[in-house]
């Protein structure tokens, strides 16, 4: 099993005053030629709003869009007609497809936002634009994968065009469980939100992230109480 470590500390940083954000992955003016992506995983954005303010109107296409507020609440307004607030336990999607312009702003006064901003290279290019929205229950990924993003509508309303899964996992100090890979060829991304993790004998500490490639299943043992999300993702697509 080959694996690539993501130390919090070594990430891309801009502070733009309403925007704070780091990036795992090359993004705006962060390079780094040895961190483009990891698979069809392109993006990886973890974004501070502050009260008041966010993104404008901006266009995409072509790319698979995930967000998951963290903490404080995230309103959206796109060119499909889509207007609508997630906060936390909220997961969106957004396939853009043949183009879509859309913005997101934190509606509060009084708090900030925190969310994941993620994108996934899409396995068919020019589809029609798609909206996803849903719910998920904080209390089931108490020592769980709980699957939040899918190629498959019959197993979540926030599906994507691409062959990855999703989970967040919320383990309890000294809980371990085994992931299985869903798809031969897959690689895996776990970035730890918070806690402390251990993984092939590599321990974790809070936005640590690690690739992993050439597996077909691995354990996660929490080493203090730890909050994840698990990306599998294709290698090549």
């Amino acid at each position: 099993m080959e694996k690539i470590i993501y130390k919090a500390e070594s990430r891309g940083h801009a502070n733009h005053g309403w925007l704070d954000t780091h990036h795992t992955f090359s993004f705006a003016s962060y390079y780094n030629p040895d961190r483009i992506h990891f698979g069809a995983l392109r993006v990886l954005n973890d974004d501070k709003i502050t009260s008041g303010t966010g993104f404008p109107k901006h266009p995409h296409d072509n790319m698979e869009i995930i967000s998951i507020p963290l903490n404080g609440d995230l309103a959206h307004e796109d060119s499909m007609g889509t207007q609508s607030t997630i906060k936390q336990g909220d997961v969106q999607v957004m396939s853009a497809g043949t183009g879509v312009t859309h913005s997101e702003f934190n509606p509060n006064n009084d708090i900030g936002t925190e969310f994941l901003q993620i994108w996934v290279f899409p396995n068919k290019k020019n589809v029609e634009p798609r909206y996803g929205q849903v719910s998920y229950p904080m209390e089931e990924r108490k020592n769980n994968f709980q699957m939040v993003v899918s190629p498959n509508v019959e197993e979540v309303d926030t599906w994507i065009q691409q062959d990855a899964w999703f989970h967040l996992a919320d383990f309890e100090e000294g809980f371990e469980k085994k992931y299985e890979m869903k798809k031969k060829g897959n690689g895996l991304f776990l970035f730890l939100l918070e806690g402390e993790v251990e993984i092939e004998d590599e321990k974790l500490k809070k936005r640590d992230g690690i690739g992993l490639i050439n597996l077909e299943e691995v354990t996660i043992k929490a080493n203090a109480d730890a909050e994840m999300l698990l990306m599998e993702v294709p290698l090549e697509w």
